[in-house]
């Protein structure tokens, strides 16, 4: 009994000793988890810190009647990028295997009037792959992926300017590895993937190659007004949701490249905000929102303040969204579709307002009949279906996480030695 009092005694003890040493490990834990100016948005995992990998489907496929087992062939749509080195080239033949399969919440979209969106269900089946091999020049290299979304995309540019107004961007270059879209249609889904990391070190010339494009900011280099980037959105953006001075977050695609050297690598971030928003009104009015670029983490981590402008978009294929020469989006005017859809919703409106007036009068006056009670019943039915079509909001402009974008520097950006290593203390915007 004694020595069982001990061993109590001693555990208590043990324990009590635990306690503070598990303190002390959550606190440090909390302090090593500090907000760097550029972050992802809260709620969201970091999405700056795994490869973007974008294939295009050979194949037109049905996703949601996929089961576990089934291989689906495809080719990346885009070089992929680590940093100032490219690691897979577009083209690059893609097998992927389906690992399971998932309910996930549909993505929005201003296809259809709200009315249809309330008949068609929140969730859909989505599928699951958690590999990816990639074959490439140096054979296939096998990658640990996860789903960022799946739809049909579309290149929407911004409408061309005046002439004499367009961009002068010298001898400054941006990959282009996305295969140019002349068609509104797409044959094969597209697919995001975000890669975990690399799965084995890169060749000897492809080591040599990074060597040669590292950053180079040991002088001025000048990057002028008109230089097309090629970035990737973070986070979600949409006209009916999204305030002014709400802070936009972003991460370049492609490195920026002048005279044959990095000047900004691809995974360079990239912060703006919302400086106006106009959300879906009455009387079938869209949305409208405007988006400006205002800052640049450069490699030595700090950030530099810059002026950019939105020249392009890939949304959804079914996206009725433009882009005006400024940079704003907008919800294109309701289709026929949409209004012969509302119109007829209002008809049927209008006939249960015509005879649920003439039920309910009939019921409280005795005397009243259908003949005396048709040309008020049409009254109110009238006033229903006015009502009705009024209240029916416009488009809204959602633009979702993890979209592809273009912007353009509205002025030249020198990007030096003394600017790299300025202290931390350079801020947002202007």
């Amino acid at each position: 009994m004694r020595g069982g009092k001990l061993s109590m005694a001693g555990a208590v003890l043990l324990l009590a000793a635990a306690l503070p040493g598990s303190s002390i490990i959550c606190s440090a834990s909390d302090q090593s988890i500090s907000t760097p100016p550029i972050t992802a948005p809260p709620g969201e995992k970091p999405a700056n810190s795994g490869l973007y990998v974008k294939v295009q489907l050979n194949n037109q496929v049905k996703l949601s009647k996929l089961k576990p087992g089934d291989i689906l062939d495809g080719s990346l749509a885009r070089d992929v990028y680590s940093s100032d080195r490219e690691l897979f080239a577009a083209g690059s033949r893609v097998r992927l295997t389906v690992d399971h399969m998932e309910k996930r919440k549909r993505i929005p979209n201003d296809h259809w009037p709200g009315v249809i969106k309330l008949f068609t269900p929140r969730h859909e089946n989505y599928p699951v792959f958690k590999t990816a091999t990639v074959t490439g020049a140096n054979g296939d290299s096998p990658l640990q992926v996860s789903v960022i979304s799946i739809s049909r995309l579309r290149e929407v540019q911004a409408q061309a300017k005046k002439k004499g107004s367009g961009p002068q961007a010298g001898n400054v270059e941006v990959s282009s590895s996305n295969p140019a879209q002349g068609s509104q249609k797409t044959v094969a889904p597209t697919i995001i993937l975000e890669a975990l990391g690399e799965t084995q070190p890169p060749s000897s010339s492809s080591a040599e190659g990074a060597a040669s494009n590292t950053p180079d900011l040991s002088g001025m280099e000048m990057l002028p007004a008109g230089t097309n980037c090629k970035i990737l959105l973070l986070q979600d953006v949409s006209a009916s949701k999204s305030k002014p001075g709400d802070v936009v977050q972003a991460r370049f695609l492609e490195p920026v490249v002048v005279n044959s050297r990095v000047v900004l690598p691809a995974g360079t971030l990239v912060e703006g905000k919302v400086v106006k928003k106009t959300p879906p009104r009455w009387a079938s009015r869209a949305g409208s929102i405007a988006l400006t670029f205002t800052g640049l983490m450069l490699p030595g981590g700090n950030l530099m303040p810059i002026s950019a402008s939105l020249t392009g978009a890939e949304l959804d294929r079914r996206s009725h969204t433009r882009i005006d020469p400024e940079g704003q989006l907008h919800g294109e005017r309701p289709g026929k579709a949409w209004m012969a859809i509302n119109i007829g919703v209002a008809a049927g409106v209008a006939k249960e307002a015509d005879d649920s007036f003439q039920l309910i009068f009939e019921a409280i006056v005795s005397t009243a009949t259908d003949a005396s009670t048709a040309g008020t019943a049409r009254i109110i039915a009238t006033c229903a279906t006015g009502i009705y079509l009024i209240t029916r909001h416009g488009r809204d402009v959602v633009v979702p996480r993890f979209t592809e974008m273009n912007i353009a520097l509205d002025r030249p950006l020198s990007v030096t030695k003394a600017v790299a290593a300025a202290p931390a203390a350079v801020g947002h915007g202007n």
